[in-house]
């Protein structure tokens, strides 16, 4: 179920870092380089999966940006804030 602006605010205040880009929240986390990158998104493979639920991922060297949309909704729902509380658990 698609969530409403204030369903997005509320749950866009409880993640620093997140913010709105669309129909969509997205995030760029910084690593001492690409090894830490990689590693930091291999770590949500297994999360993701069991989710059934994926980020866009795009690896820039040593920075890594996730961003999330539930495509099946055609926008934001609570899988999407659940994934990027997950990312955060992982880095």
């Amino acid at each position: 179920m698609l969530l409403n602006a204030a369903d997005v605010d509320a749950r866009l205040a409880t993640l620093p870092g997140w913010t709105l880009a669309g129909r969509a929240i997205t995030k760029e986390f910084a690593f001492a380089g690409f090894p830490e990158a990689v590693a930091f998104v291999s770590r949500l493979v297994e999360g993701a999966e069991a989710a059934d639920h994926h980020p866009d991922i795009a690896i820039h060297y040593r920075r890594v940006t996730l961003t999330y949309t539930t495509h099946s909704e055609g926008g934001l729902t609570g899988k999407d804030f659940e994934g990027a509380a997950m990312a955060e658990r992982h880095v």
